[in-house]
């Protein structure tokens, strides 16, 4: 698919901000199932320094630095991507039993899996506690392959848990995710990133889009007209699997990458500093529409 983008981001202040330093993960990456095609954005006021880099885990980042003073801040990302179907690749691929690849990510089998490794502990956002275990045992039977169980895990998080954009916030802890059952796609993707942690076993968050308006004869995905988020699983066979637990479905061409890291707060699309400005208004829109 051919797809476009536009994310734009309104920040409203009380009192003029006279000094903003901000971080941007808007730039989709380039990897092989997905082709940059344009990428551009668009910063009003215009800020006086800008530069672009690659952070930690390879994503995209643009900084900027605007020291005049402002009361409105409006950050507008633009971009056109070509993704390829990827469901052709994991069809049917049940993954090495799960208790295998648990013991080679601990180092105590076979060679040691260190890129993988980074992806199986705490970080800010993701907690590991006894009850994340205990809810994704059920989908984890004995000898059962790592994609086949976390494929079921994520069918069961989207049957257990209700998509409430008004029932959490990014600060809301992953405690409290499980104990209401409802949440938004964070919610859910870092859920399962701490369900399979506490297994023993990698996993990435991602963050991206997914197509606004579908083909016709598919169904229109939760979570458009929004930033979106899902989960990224390790098989030594297949490499990283993204699974979408909000959609109950395996990532396709209708997804675009966007980032990935250990949680929301290594991708987080706008972040930063300021000073001056009061109580601030935050407006986001995003579309995603088909090209071709």
């Amino acid at each position: 698919m051919r797809l476009s983008i536009a994310h734009e981001t309104q920040y409203r202040y009380d009192s003029p901000v006279v000094l903003s330093q901000q971080l941007l993960h808007l730039a989709p990456r380039v990897v092989e199932w997905q082709r940059l095609e344009s990428h551009r954005v668009d910063i009003d006021p215009v800020p006086g320094e800008i530069a672009s880099r690659s952070d930690y885990f390879g994503n995209p980042v643009s900084q900027f630095l605007l020291a005049a003073p402002h009361p409105v801040l409006t950050v507008r990302a633009e971009s056109v991507v070509d993704t390829k179907p990827r469901l052709a690749t994991v069809a049917g691929e049940r993954g090495v039993p799960w208790e295998e690849l648990r013991a080679r990510l601990a180092g105590l089998e076979g060679e040691p899996l260190l890129e993988a490794a980074q992806f199986l502990h705490e970080s800010p956002h993701v907690e590991t506690f006894r009850e994340l275990a205990d809810y994704a045992a059920p989908s984890f039977a004995r000898g059962r392959g790592v994609l086949e169980a976390a494929f079921d895990l994520a069918r069961r998080i989207h049957a257990d848990f209700a998509f409430d954009s008004r029932a959490t916030t990014i600060a809301t802890p992953l405690r409290e995710v499980l104990k209401r059952r409802r949440g938004v796609c964070q919610d859910f993707a870092h859920l399962m990133v701490g369900c399979l942690r506490m297994l023993g076993l990698s996993a990435r968050y991602v963050s991206g889009y997914i197509l606004t308006t579908p083909p016709p004869g598919r169904p229109r995905l939760v979570g458009a007209d929004a930033s979106h988020a899902w989960v990224g699983v390790y098989c030594p066979l297949t490499g990283w699997v993204d699974m979408d637990p909000t959609n109950d479905c395996l990532v396709d061409d209708e997804h675009v990458t966007l980032a990935w890291g250990r949680d929301f707060s290594d991708v987080t699309p706008m972040r930063g500093v300021i000073l001056g400005g009061g109580e601030q208004r935050l407006a986001v829109r995003v579309t995603v529409a088909p090209l071709d």
